[in-house]
């Protein structure tokens, strides 16, 4: 069976370790924010630019390292990557003020920059057909569960110092080593010139579907980063004076419940298809966020968190396994980089959008925006998405 044979590929697990890596850079810092504020004392729209600043050079970046992986191998991308993530995100450990820990993130977010492409490039070439849309699945669930994980762990260790939690970071140089020597892949063969090359990358791209999809991601992340990894955390201390660690468990149950829900993808795609798993996706973000506009208590919190998880389960891979079948292997880590420099731009610019709301009209205000943003999410699946289009191989 496929779910049963993919696990005794040895490549497999080196995709989960960069998956795990790729997370590492927000999810484990959030619980920490209200500490960090204090520390430093920012405000708490200052404090979203830590996550600008690791996600803005993903924006520029990650285009070219998708070239340089489509042109000379991935392996000559990734281990710099790895290795660079590692040292500067330790670094941000020794940080003496918040202009050097932003300075520092920044670098860290340089070797980020082609994670989040380069995680899902390699499931494109390793697997096909059904075997890459439940591989597709199973590396979501790994990527919730380390979402779920990173928070709790995030929080915990913050209760001894938020320095204390850049020191995960350097798990980043043992993977880069265990990449040189245990990934075998294929590798993409381009001979072709740079004006065919980008003239099949172009043609890839320029599909109604194609926009559609980067468009759901975009404003995906938007939600996420802006208002829920960003005001969620300042919600439930205002709210209810949690504390870092109930803070980061209380958004692990979120993580938990996209990884049940994403492991389920292979079934899902028979079940429902995939346009209509990207239209219930949306209706629970919509639910979601304005669950959280009146969650004053634990339960009501996690009944919100558990519709978020639900919501993110069903869409992310549901999105990455449309988008990855639509280029070849040549083509496809330049494609997979456009994809992951717009999920850089709503991790970017989520933040910003969001403390725009709430400047304006507080917590409830930053929720409110979420739901418009999933409202918009639904608009474009209607419109832009038909998964009968043709793909790549």
């Amino acid at each position: 069976m496929v779910e049963k044979s993919v696990f005794h590929n040895k490549n497999l697990y080196i995709i989960f370790g960069v998956t795990l890596i790729a997370m590492m850079g927000v999810a484990s810092i959030t619980p920490a924010f209200p500490d960090i504020i204090r520390y430093f004392a920012i405000s708490p729209q200052q404090v979203g630019w830590l996550i600008v600043a690791f996600t803005l050079p993903g924006i520029f970046l990650t285009p070219f390292t998708g070239i340089l992986a489509d042109r000379y191998g991935r392996k000559l991308v990734l281990v710099p990557s790895l290795f660079l993530f590692g040292l500067a995100g330790f670094a941000c450990m020794f940080a003496p003020g918040f202009y050097t820990l932003l300075a520092l993130r920044f670098l860290q977010g340089v070797g980020a920059s082609s994670l989040s492409s380069m995680n899902i490039t390699l499931v494109g070439d390793l697997f096909s057909g059904k075997t890459r849309t439940a591989v597709m699945g199973y590396n979501a669930s790994v990527l919730s569960i380390a979402t779920a994980t990173y928070p709790a762990m995030g929080g915990l260790i913050a209760l001894f110092g938020w320095q204390y939690i850049f020191a995960l970071p350097i798990l980043a140089l043992p993977l880069g080593l265990w990449v040189i020597r245990g990934l075998t892949n294929p590798e993409p063969k381009n001979k072709a010139g740079l004006r065919s090359y980008f003239g099949k990358v172009w043609r890839t791209i320029n599909q109604r579907t194609v926009w559609g999809l980067l468009a759901v991601n975009f404003i995906l992340f938007l939600i996420l980063y802006g208002s829920y990894l960003t005001y969620f955390p300042l919600m439930m201390e205002t709210r209810l004076g949690a504390d870092s660690s109930r803070i980061g468990l209380m958004m692990s149950l979120m993580s938990v419940v996209t990884a049940i829900i994403s492991s389920q993808l292979l079934r899902l795609n028979r079940l429902l298809g995939q346009k209509r798993q990207l239209l219930i996706g949306s209706v629970f973000y919509l639910a979601a966020t304005l669950l959280m506009v009146r969650a004053h208590s634990y339960p009501l919190l996690a009944s919100a968190v558990i519709v978020f998880g639900f919501a993110h389960g069903i869409t992310i891979p549901s999105i990455q396994n449309m988008l990855v079948g639509f280029a070849a292997i040549n083509e496809r880590a330049a494609f997979m980089s456009l994809n992951s420099m717009v999920l850089r731009g709503g991790q970017t610019f989520g933040p910003l959008l969001i403390g725009v709301f709430y400047t304006m009209g507080g917590l409830a205000a930053t929720f409110y925006a979420g739901a418009l943003l999933a409202l918009l999410m639904m608009l474009v699946i209607l419109v832009s998405v038909h998964p009968a289009a043709k793909t790549g191989h």
